[in-house]
């Protein structure tokens, strides 16, 4: 998500938007992994009567820092890929106008805690999970780690891989659960052990999954990767089975959302891209263009979903208000640990 989904293309739709009338388009600020099929852009297009423009601005961070700057000359109408990570501090600053948008059944569940005025609405969920190569273990004899307080012990030396908190979604995800694990008295010192038992830090999940994990296709030599819980949909073995699996009990929730830029041109165009991206074909395209899961519980998921992408029943959360509040003096921390 918010950058580091599975894929490190971008394919931005509508991307043209020189003249034309201001109330005749709506413009979409997103996250660089944005996609959205032609097909799909057309039914927006033809359902509501607006041209859709798509703007990105780097991963779900980016997003944020640039609509704070901008917000009293919106570069858009409209916002996807803001997650709970940045959503306080999104709604804190005054960037969104409220729109109460018709959820889906299910989606209520992933509505950003405190904001009580639905400035913003949820569009696709996962979880980033700790994923480990289970063809390795088999074939060294080793138990598959299963919690956090693993990756720290002795067997496990030097066989996992993260992106770093500071520079991708998914790393800052995997330092909140530490927080929330471990607690304000303790995550530090799980960090410590963690370093000292060799774990690797990459500047993004591309260069933690796609190069070091060894079944990322790089010829990697780390068994052990954070990712998502997605990640096994996509490496099927042909033969009814997955080469990894998710570790279902070192997951954080991740939700992105979309909304209405305050000051928008256009507000009623912003208004219907929201409407549209909750309606059941956008909510079905998830899964396969942008590797999340839809809010929408009546949505059937792709066969590879429904077998190998598990979901946690109890992933880690933290309060949006606490990662706003803490945001900075965690990360400063975490990057004083990582440089000793």
């Amino acid at each position: 998500m918010a950058a580091a989904l599975l894929t490190t293309s971008c394919s931005l739709v509508g991307d043209d938007d020189s003249g034309g009338d201001p109330a005749e388009r709506v413009v979409l600020v997103t996250h660089e992994s944005f996609v959205m099929s032609k097909d799909l852009q057309k039914q927006f297009e033809d359902e509501s009567g607006f041209d859709l423009v798509v703007r990105a601005a780097g991963d779900a961070g980016a997003l944020t820092n640039k609509l704070v700057l901008t917000k009293d000359d919106p570069t858009g109408d409209a916002v996807f890929g803001i997650d709970n990570t940045f959503g306080s501090r999104a709604i804190d600053e005054g960037v969104l106008a409220p729109y109460a948008a018709d959820l889906p059944e299910g989606a209520e569940a992933y509505a950003l805690e405190g904001d009580d005025d639905h400035d913003l609405t949820p569009v696709d969920t996962g979880n980033v999970c700790v994923n480990v190569d289970d063809g390795w273990f088999a074939d060294h004899g080793i138990a598959e780690p299963q919690t956090l307080d693993d990756l720290a012990e002795p067997a496990y030396k030097d066989l996992f891989v993260t992106p770093g908190a500071t520079t991708s979604s998914p790393g800052l995800a995997f330092l909140l659960t530490t927080i929330a694990a471990y607690g304000e008295d303790g995550w530090r010192d799980y960090w410590t052990r963690l370093l000292a038992n060799g774990a690797e830090i990459t500047q993004g999940w591309s260069d933690a999954y796609e190069v070091a994990f060894s079944q990322g296709g790089g010829g990697g030599d780390r068994p052990i990767v954070l990712s998502y819980d997605s990640s096994p949909a996509f490496t099927t073995d042909g033969e009814g089975g997955t080469t990894t699996s998710a570790l279902l009990d070192t997951c954080f929730r991740q939700v992105e959302y979309a909304g209405v830029l305050a000051g928008a041109d256009n507000p009623k165009g912003a208004e219907a891209l929201v409407d549209f991206m909750l309606g059941h074909d956008f909510q079905a395209a998830l899964p396969d263009a942008m590797y999340v899961f839809p809010v929408d519980g009546s949505v059937a998921l792709p066969a590879d979903w429904a077998t190998f992408a598990k979901q946690p029943e109890h992933p880690y959360t933290v309060d949006p208000a606490e990662i706003t509040a803490n945001r900075e003096a965690w990360l400063q921390q975490w990057s004083d640990l990582v440089s000793r």
